[in-house]
């Protein structure tokens, strides 16, 4: 890696927002990491990965219906970025989290990946899984509600 290549990574940095970045080329391994508060949407290290999921070995979720409201006690985790959503680390690991499972603060719960880079999403709360509103490798928006959480 040469300095210009570094300096892009600080601008690709300062454009998205990103507080962190690491970035594995050519056997050699980079992390660039702002100091001071956390910017808004950060929620874990971003790292480009060489291989592209499979498509194949993914189970979907059943999503909320269109214009079906969240139950009465319980709290939607949002999307913080548009992206993919994963629910598991690889196609051959096992998903982050099921319904019904336990949640604590600071759990990884899903990826996105946007532009090649994937970001684990933590949970803020803690909790129980009610549903998981996106199925895995499905696009998502900014905003969007991606898990349902009864707060414990």
């Amino acid at each position: 890696m040469n300095i210009k290549e570094i300096k892009d990574m600080v601008s690709l940095m300062n454009e998205n927002g990103l507080v962190e970045l690491e970035i594995e080329k050519e056997g050699m391994r980079i992390r660039l990491k702002k100091s001071g508060a956390l910017s808004e949407g950060y929620q874990g290290p971003i790292v480009i990965e060489k291989e592209k999921t499979s498509e194949a070995s993914q189970v979907k979720e059943s999503p909320l219906p269109a214009g079906k409201a969240p139950a009465g006690n319980t709290i939607e985790i949002k999307s913080p970025m548009v992206g993919t959503f994963y629910r598991a680390p690889s196609p051959e690991a096992p998903p982050y989290v099921e319904a019904n499972q336990p949640l604590d603060v600071g759990q990884v719960i899903c990826i996105i990946e946007a532009m090649k880079l994937m970001n684990e999403i933590k949970s803020e709360i803690k909790g129980r899984i009610v549903e998981i509103l996106v199925g895995n490798a499905e696009p998502v928006e900014f905003g969007q509600p991606l898990f349902l959480i009864e707060p414990l």
